[in-house]
């Protein structure tokens, strides 16, 4: 009997131990080394003059225009990402430029509804924050942050973080970049096996109080 209550008390700490995480794959912008891909960050032009023949956007350097100059300075924490490996290129001179950064991240053996994230942006010019599709965000902010978060709209499996820039046209002077950091938390599922020996747990007790009845 004492054997029993020591299988259940083990599965049900198990059970209700499960410990918040962060979301893997939740990652800062600029993680790598300058002047590289940021392999977490997708890129796309959806509308404008623009043409990228990268699939991802670049990590800025510390020391170059606008990051120096205008930008919010990178630190070791995250750093600018741009569409082109010219930090500072003079892009969309006539019409608007907009891009779309996109973060992937799986929630696949974690509980979906309990996923959930703070963090801070700043862009140039503009940014609307998409998760799963759903608008979280927007600013227009590049030498300061602006605060942001979730604590619903994610699914099981692949979710999406879109940041969709503009970058408002002008003959020249007219980089644009993103600049994301994020602080994330997420429970995970049980194992199968710490159900089966609950449940077995509770039954073997069941049975023995059953029998001392008899």
């Amino acid at each position: 009997m004492k054997k029993t209550i020591s299988a259940i008390a083990l599965a049900a700490a198990a059970f209700t131990s499960a410990q918040a995480a962060s979301i893997n794959g939740l990652v800062n912008t600029g993680v790598g080394a300058a002047g590289t891909q940021d392999a977490h960050y997708a890129v796309t032009v959806l509308s404008g003059a623009t043409v990228l023949t990268n699939s991802h956007a670049y990590i800025s350097a510390d020391n170059v225009w606008p990051v120096a100059k205008a930008w919010t300075a990178n630190t070791s924490d995250s750093k600018w990402i741009t569409p082109t490996s010219n930090v500072g290129a003079w892009l969309d001179p006539v019409v608007d430029g907009v891009y779309d950064y996109r973060l992937s991240f799986d929630l696949s053996g974690f509980d979906a509804t309990t996923a959930a994230f703070t963090g801070r942006f700043a862009a140039d010019n503009s940014v609307v924050v998409l998760l799963n599709g759903q608008q979280i965000a927007s600013g227009h902010k590049f030498d300061t942050w602006l605060n942001f978060g979730a604590s619903s709209g994610f699914v099981s499996g692949i979710n999406t973080l879109d940041f969709v820039v503009t970058n408002g046209h002008q003959r020249d002077n007219n980089p644009t970049g993103l600049r994301a950091e994020f602080l994330s938390s997420v429970v995970s599922v049980p194992e199968p096996s710490t159900y089966a020996m609950l449940l077995a747990g509770m039954g073997l007790v069941a049975f023995a109080a059953k029998r001392r009845k008899a």
